[in-house]
């Protein structure tokens, strides 16, 4: 399928190497930055459901507390250990393994089918879950910040590939050390993927942000993120490594713009039971590309666009939402 990006619109291999050695490795924030940073004061253990279900939708995300044993923890940390990590381009101190699935970890991919996280993006969704991705990640001491972005590509990307076109996804991201300012903690601009402004392009990266938001939390907690909201995480001025396992997953229905490469069946086959049914086909898809101006039998209500997930209702012409 063509995009209309023809190959003259492709930069030379020399510009590409050229962009490479010029990478900006600079650190997103300075320790001075740090410390009068705008942070996060919510108290996430008191949020009711319709409550987290408007913080991931209007503000783009939300935090999940307590989600892990420290048993969990500890086994995460020595599987993580055990994974061969790679760089990223931009520094030797952001590393990750992706496709965890496919390594010897139990306790991860057994994470996959939490219940309390599965319980929730049911709830948001209201349809079967895929999981597109499962991650291992490390912010080691050095870390200059990750830039601020989104993981939403509409028409694909170089790093993301195809499968971040899919129109709907969350990422569940497993934090397991604390975040505090000096270690890596969270970075968002919450209320960013409600823009139609220019600068709200998913391809567009900034250093920084003068309204970005330092979330911290616990080890165990967990940060679920609208795949359309701009967020990073600051720099690591710390001694330590903060660690993170990244689950994304999405709505049946809700597949990539085209087909991708899908994942080797007899490799799923080995997954636990209760895991394989979010490892059904990447190209899992339920659009009605021939809907007609008025199909037979149509609903009368929709409970997933009612303001009424919110825990609110519609006022009388007032607007507010709050009656």
């Amino acid at each position: 399928m063509s995009y209309g990006i023809s190959r003259t619109m492709l930069p030379h291999r020399t510009t590409l190497e050229t962009r490479a050695e010029k990478m900006d490795t600079s650190f997103t924030n300075s320790k001075e930055e740090i410390a009068t940073a705008k942070r996060d004061d919510t108290d996430w253990s008191k949020l009711s459901r319709e409550e987290q279900i408007r913080s991931i939708e209007f503000e783009g995300f939300v935090v999940v507390p307590d989600l892990l044993s420290a048993a969990q923890i500890s086994s995460l940390r020595d599987e993580h250990a055990s994974l061969p990590m790679r760089g990223t381009d931009y520094s030797e101190h952001q590393k990750g393994c992706p496709d965890v699935w496919m390594h010897d970890c139990p306790v991860a991919i057994d994470l996959i089918a939490h219940p309390p996280i599965i319980e929730f993006l049911t709830s948001l969704f209201g349809d079967d879950l895929i999981c597109t991705s499962i991650g291992l990640g490390s912010s080691e001491p050095g870390h200059p910040g990750i830039a601020i972005h989104t993981d939403s590509q509409p028409y694909g990307s170089k790093i993301f590939g195809l499968q971040a076109s899919s129109p709907i996804l969350a990422r569940v991201l497993y934090y397991l050390d604390d975040l505090t300012p000096d270690c890596s903690p969270f970075k968002v601009i919450p209320r960013s993927h409600l823009s139609m402004h220019r600068d709200a392009s998913p391809y567009g990266r900034l250093l920084c942000h003068p309204d970005e938001l330092m979330v911290t939390c616990k080890a165990g907690s967990a940060a679920i993120i609208n795949q359309k909201v701009f967020h990073g995480n600051f720099p690591n001025h710390s001694d330590r490594p903060r660690r993170m396992l990244a689950i994304a997953y999405r709505p049946a229905w809700a597949g990539p713009i085209d087909d991708v490469e899908d994942r080797d069946e007899a490799l799923v086959a080995r997954l636990p039971d209760k895991i394989q049914p979010f490892f059904r086909s990447l190209n899992t898809r339920d659009i009605a590309f021939d809907l007609p101006n008025r199909p037979d039998n149509m609903a009368r209500d929709a409970a997933g666009i009612s303001p009424r997930r919110w825990g609110t209702e519609i006022g009388n012409g007032n607007g507010n939402g709050k009656g």
